[in-house]
């Protein structure tokens, strides 16, 4: 069954130097062949609430293979670089 890792940028880039440094780390690591990018980015239409500053979707085969990506230490190590960066929520959400 397919699950969904959501990234929502809670508000605008507070380090740009420190997400550039979460970019090309994420770029070096080895690209997990069970990792889909679904949005990255695009352009949000808000039609209940605020939207979000940013949105990226992931899409991978398992909830697990999702959670797996997220702890791995390749992405923690990114991950203090985007937490510097900006403010976020991180969600993994099952599929049907």
């Amino acid at each position: 069954m397919p699950a969904y890792l959501l990234f929502l940028r809670e508000a605008p880039v507070r380090d740009a130097a420190e997400m550039a440094i979460y970019g090309e780390m994420n770029r070096s690591n080895p690209r997990d062949p069970k990792l889909l990018p679904l949005s990255v980015y695009g352009a949000i239409e808000a039609l209940e609430g605020e939207a979000p500053d940013g949105a990226v979707l992931l899409q991978f085969p398992t909830a697990e293979d999702a959670r797996a990506w997220y702890e791995s230490p390749a992405y923690q190590a990114a991950k203090v670089h985007r937490l510097k960066g900006a403010d976020y929520r991180a969600m993994i959400i099952q599929g049907l």
